[in-house]
């Protein structure tokens, strides 16, 4: 990639997080960047791969991204394609801490929720119901692997009873191509930055569903509820704050119509990560993964139409604990 002269002394350190790819911190003389690479088999207990070119197309939704938000994302600096790897700046976590982090540790901030939704709706807006990125982004073959078949499809199979259901929600969010989607809007990849929210992590990458990337950050929120019960009054107005401001930013369809695919899909995205292939690893008690599952379940078998519904079940569940 033309980073570093040949013979130049660099340093590479592994970093943690995440299941999909390897992550390094490589120290030059110019400077730190930071190296990714993916892999064809997630770092995971069950069988879950995934195509390795999805890292091509990381590096194209942060370029498409960052022309439109440019603080949102961090510059790209390098690809080796062949490799399935790229570089891109260093963000110090000094100054740019992980959101998941921040709220785990009661650092709750609605401002920081509201620019979430804010900047997500801008990207979402500026490339909705555009032929030449619905062509450059036609990735269905990673976007389903990844994603509805580890999570939906899976849940189905754990679920008879809401397989249908499941079923269904994979066939509604497969078929709505309506903007560029970044397939893991997830409070851990999100540093909270001095500029704003920065996106990282956007390998799954698809021209789609937008009401998927939505309810896939807000269904973050609602499970911290159960890792930090303390704060779940405070999850619930940051919740509430980043779809409200996300959707006075949709333009490209009427908001109630979004809102109500999105309030659909939460239940099912709520279950699968207790009961599909990628388990959020901070709920590990099975009285705590009991909790989502009453939530959810007649949620999926008797959806509701807003975003607020949902809210308000959420939280008569968490009375009941």
């Amino acid at each position: 990639m033309g980073l570093a002269a040949p013979g130049e002394a660099l340093t590479l350190e592994p970093l943690a997080g995440g299941v999909s790819s390897d992550i390094f911190r490589a120290d030059l003389p110019r400077g730190s960047v930071c190296i990714k690479r993916a892999l064809p088999k997630l770092k995971v207990e069950a069988d879950w791969r995934a195509p390795t070119e999805r890292n091509r197309y990381e590096v194209e939704w942060m370029r498409v991204a960052g022309a439109i938000a440019p603080d949102a994302v961090p510059a790209i600096l390098g690809e080796d394609v062949e490799s399935s790897l790229f570089a891109m700046a260093w963000l110090d976590p000094a100054d740019h801490p992980v959101w998941k982090l921040q709220l785990r540790d009661g650092i709750v901030d609605g401002a920081t929720a509201r620019e979430v939704g804010r900047r997500l709706a801008l990207i979402h807006a500026s490339t909705a119901d555009r032929s030449e990125l619905a062509e450059r982004f036609a990735t269905d073959h990673i976007f389903f692997p990844i994603r509805l078949e580890p999570y939906l499809q899976a849940t189905a199979r754990a679920h008879a009873d809401c397989a249908p259901t499941l079923e269904r929600l994979v066939e509604i969010t497969a078929s709505n191509k309506r903007a560029l989607v970044h397939g893991d809007v997830s409070p851990k990849n999100i540093l909270v930055g001095p500029r704003g929210p920065v996106f990282v992590d956007a390998e799954c990458a698809w021209y789609g569903d937008p009401a998927f990337d939505l309810a896939f950050c807000l269904n973050h929120l609602l499970l911290k509820c159960v890792w930090r019960p303390r704060w779940w009054a405070v999850y619930l107005q940051s919740f509430t704050t980043l779809y409200e401001t996300y959707l006075a930013g949709v333009k490209w369809e009427p908001p109630a119509q979004l809102e109500a695919r999105v309030a659909h899909l939460l239940p099912g995205l709520l279950l699968a990560r207790v009961d599909g292939k990628s388990p959020a690893e901070y709920i590990t008690d099975d009285r705590d993964r009991d909790k989502v599952r009453r939530v959810a379940r007649p949620l999926l078998l008797d959806p509701v139409e807003r975003l607020g519904a949902v809210r308000d079940a959420w939280r008569a569940g968490i009375a009941r604990w």
